[in-house]
């Protein structure tokens, strides 16, 4: 395609896809149940932290966490005890279980007393180092500061190792985009749009790729750099708002 009609294509085809009913059958729903901000982020970052696999086992399993949280996850995290974490003991999501879990909460209890919360330790990385890479990096190296397991470490994508990042940067989109049309949510004001990188995943990769959007074939942070700068061609101010093109291109119509 020449760049017009891409560009057109992709329009079309984010027009599509990134509407309320986008939600119902996406792991975002999860934090759509909440209006504190507060929820809204932990139910999130939660959420998205167990986004790998199966859609409906996704949201059944975030749905079990909230469940675990009695539906207030700041209040349960704030007010959290060794003896209430034993709940998620139980708790497994393909090779992320119950040890995970438990140090999941405890830090993020950890950010949000001792750090402001994560819009702002996301916020203070962008700032350090004026990019979203930057952002990702220094929240991995807060997340981690309270006693972890090594194995637990897997689970937060590492940049600075070249990973793709695809959930983290999923659930900045979910917190940064603000497009009024009420699916991502619009909460951060540290970190704008158009600073935002693509959440590459198998699906949106190989879609990049027959669309001549990406050349890499290794799906990791080079691949993400190289495809969101195709994006910013079509639209330097909101670029990852064509995840939604290549994702529904990619699961609904088998592209």
């Amino acid at each position: 395609m020449i760049f017009a009609d891409l560009k057109d294509f992709l329009e079309e085809k984010y027009d599509l896809y990134n509407r309320e009913s986008f939600i119902e059958s996406d792991p975002i729903q999860i934090p759509k149940q909440f209006s504190r901000k507060e929820d809204i982020e932990i139910a999130g970052f939660l959420s998205a932290s167990i986004a790998w696999g199966q859609r409906p086992t996704i949201i059944r399993n975030a749905k079990r966490l909230m469940e675990f949280m009695n539906q207030q996850p700041y209040e349960f995290l704030m007010n959290s005890t060794e003896a209430n974490l034993d709940v998620f003991r139980e708790f497994k999501h393909r090779t992320f279980n119950g040890d995970d879990c438990i140090f999941f909460i405890k830090s993020l209890k950890n950010i949000y007393q001792k750090h402001d919360g994560l819009e702002s330790v996301f916020t203070k990385g962008f700032n350090k180092g004026g990019d979203v890479k930057s952002a990702i990096a220094y929240f991995r190296e807060v997340f981690f500061e309270p006693e972890h397991l090594d194995r637990t470490q897997k689970h937060i994508s590492n940049v600075l190792k070249k990973s793709s990042a695809k959930r983290i940067n999923m659930y900045l989109r979910w917190m940064v985009r603000d497009d009024e049309r009420d699916v991502d949510f619009g909460l951060w004001k540290g970190i704008e749009s158009k600073d935002l990188f693509l959440p590459l995943d198998v699906h949106t990769g190989n879609v990049g790729r027959k669309l001549g959007l990406l050349t890499r074939k290794q799906s990791d942070w080079l691949a993400v750099e190289e495809i969101t700068k195709s994006l910013r061609t079509f639209d330097p101010n909101d670029p990852v708002k064509y995840d939604y093109a290549l994702f529904g291109l990619g699961i609904f119509e088998k592209f």
